[in-house]
This record gives C-alpha cells, structure tokens and sequence, in this order.
C-alpha cells in the first residue's frame, strides 16, 4: 500500500461517489493524501491502513433515535467503546440505535462498510446530524473513507471542519465519549 498526493490519475474503475469526493475537495482546494486498499473489513485491513495513513482512523456509527425521526453519524476514535447511554444524556435523544441501512444509504449514498462524513456531501436536505468526540477535534489529521471501503484519505482535521462542512452545509455536536 502506498500514500499518494490527491486524486488517482486514472478514474477508471472508481464508483462515480469516490468520483465526486474528489471533485469537491480539489474544488475546496483542500490537501489529501490517499491510498488504495483491499475492503476495509476486518480489523488486518484496517490497522495496515492505519500505519499507512498515520493519522486517526475514526469509527463511523450511522445512527437514530427510537422512532427513527432524527439521524446521527458519530465519530470517534476507533480504539474508544460506543456507550448508547453516554451519548444520549449529551445530545438529549431517546434511546439510539443503529439506523436502517436504507436511510443510509438515502441519506448519505454510502453502503455499510464504507460510512464516512465524506457522505454529508450528499445530505442535500440535513437529515443527518453529526456528532464528533472531542478526541477527534484534537487531532492534526483525520482519516475517512471518500464514500466507499476500497480507498482512504488523510486530511487536516481543520479542513475537514472547517471548508469541507462549510461546503456541504453541515454543523457538528461536541460530544464526549
């Protein structure tokens, strides 16, 4: 695996939503580093992803509340444990729970496996609330999937916060987990 500056030189092959992560962060004129991998599915994958990256690889939890009105992607340091009741005290929601693949999909155009908050870019209508814990926000970089498991980026944290959520009109919740 390597890391390569932005975009693969040849789009051949690439599902067109990796296609349009690109297209925005070129156009936002924000730096990344890329690199190409085997699906992210298990645990191996990803940690030889992460030593490649060298940044903060987030988990990504697409979730709603009991009666599914409201929509959350939370992320979190992937080495911390996800406690429901923590986070519903912070954010002042009813139980949570994993959201129906469907909406995720409906929302965020993303498949399981491949969440990221590259998906807010197609969140036209603000279905989705992001939650970020603060040990995110902490760091320098920030590594995400550009909406599918075959390939990963590393980011300035202060991009993604900043331009990236700027762009795709989406705000984000402190929490702390």
């Amino acid at each position: 695996m390597e890391l390569y500056d932005g975009r693969p030189d040849d789009l051949s092959g690439r599902e067109e939503k990796e296609i349009m992560v690109y297209d925005l962060l070129d156009s936002l004129g924000i730096k990344y580093k890329r690199t190409d991998h085997a699906p992210a599915t298990t645990m191996e994958v990803c940690d030889v992803i992460d030593a490649v990256l060298d940044c903060l690889i987030c988990k990504n939890l697409f979730l709603c509340n009991r009666q599914q009105t409201k929509f959350y992607l939370l992320m979190m340091p992937g080495h911390k444990q996800f406690k429901t009741k923590d986070l519903s005290k912070q954010i002042n929601s009813a139980r949570l729970s994993f959201a129906p693949e469907e909406k995720m999909e409906e929302f965020l155009d993303i498949k399981p496996g491949s969440v990221s908050i590259m998906g807010l870019m197609n969140d036209h209508d603000n279905n989705v609330q992001l939650l970020v814990d603060k040990d995110v926000l902490a760091e320098k970089y920030v590594g995400c999937h550009p909406c599918v498991n075959t390939s990963s980026l590393k980011i300035l944290t202060s991009d993604v916060f900043g331009p990236y959520l700027k762009a795709v009109h989406h705000d984000y919740i402190e929490v702390e987990l």
